[in-house]
C-alpha cells in the first residue's frame, strides 16, 4: 500500500511539474507582448467607433451603414509581432492594415493583409492575392488553413521591414519580402507606395461584414 501511495505521490509530483513547466513555457512565449485592446472599450483606438464596438472581451464590427469603415490604433508601429484571434461569419471580408496612415486607402498607402472567408461560394473566382492572409495585390498566401466558419482562428504576423511572415493556426501561409515581390511590378498592376513605409498604424479595414477579434497583443521589435 505504501509503495502504491508513493507511486501516486511521485506521479502527482511529475504531473504537477509538467503543468508548471508548460505554464512557464507559455509565459516565456508571451514575454515582451503587450495587449493593444483592453477588452472593455476602444481606448487607444481611433476611427469608426460606431460600427466597431467592444463587446464581451472582443472587438466586434457590426456595420451600422456602408462598409463599416476602419478602426486604427492611435499608436504607430514599425517592426513587430502581432498575435490575435478572429472569428469569421459566412462570406465575411475584412482586412488588417499595417504601416498605414489614418487617411486614404490603407491597401495602397499602407499594406492590407486579407481577412476573408475565402471558402465562400461567392469567392469562387478569387484571385490568389485576395485569399486570406495575402498582402493585397502584392503577395499571395497559401489557402486551406482557415478553421470552419464560426470557429476561432489564431494568427501571428511578424513584420521586419521589408519582410513579413504570417502563421495561421500553426501553419506558415505567407513569408517573404514585399519590396522584392513588387520590384518588377505588383500582381494587381496597381501602385502600392505604402510598401515603402516602415512605420504606421495597425487597423481593421471593414467591408460591411460582421467579424470578431480578441486577444490582441503585440511585441515591438525596434
Amino acid at each position: 500500500m505504501k509503495q502504491h501511495m508513493s507511486y501516486l505521490a511521485a506521479a502527482g509530483f511529475v504531473f504537477g511539474s509538467l503543468l508548471l513547466t508548460s505554464a512557464a513555457l507559455w509565459q516565456e512565449g508571451e514575454k515582451g507582448f503587450k495587449r493593444i485592446f483592453n477588452g472593455k472599450n476602444l481606448k487607444g483606438w481611433v476611427g469608426n467607433t460606431e460600427s466597431y464596438q467592444a463587446k464581451d472581451g472582443m472587438i466586434v464590427i457590426e456595420p451600422v451603414k456602408g462598409s463599416g469603415g476602419n478602426l486604427y490604433t492611435e499608436k504607430e508601429y514599425g517592426d513587430f509581432i502581432l498575435r490575435f484571434e478572429f472569428q469569421l461569419t459566412p462570406g465575411a471580408n475584412n482586412g488588417l492594415g499595417i504601416h498605414a496612415p489614418l487617411e486614404g486607402n490603407a491597401a495602397y498607402l499602407g499594406k492590407e493583409l486579407q481577412i476573408l472567408d475565402d471558402t465562400a461560394e461567392k469567392y469562387a473566382n478569387l484571385k490568389d492575392y485576395q485569399a486570406h492572409g495575402s498582402v493585397y495585390g502584392v503577395m499571395p498566401a497559401k489557402k486551406g488553413h482557415l478553421k470552419p466558419v464560426g470557429e476561432w482562428n489564431q494568427q501571428e504576423v511578424t513584420v521586419v521591414h521589408p519582410t513579413i511572415k504570417i502563421v495561421l493556426n500553426g501553419t506558415v501561409i505567407l513569408e517573404g519580402d514585399y519590396l522584392e515581390a513588387a520590384k518588377n511590378g505588383t500582381i494587381d498592376g496597381e501602385d502600392h507606395p505604402g510598401l515603402q513605409r516602415s512605420r504606421g498604424h495597425i487597423g481593421f479595414l471593414g467591408h460591411g461584414d460582421v467579424v470578431r477579434f480578441r486577444n490582441l497583443r503585440i511585441k515591438e521589435l525596434n
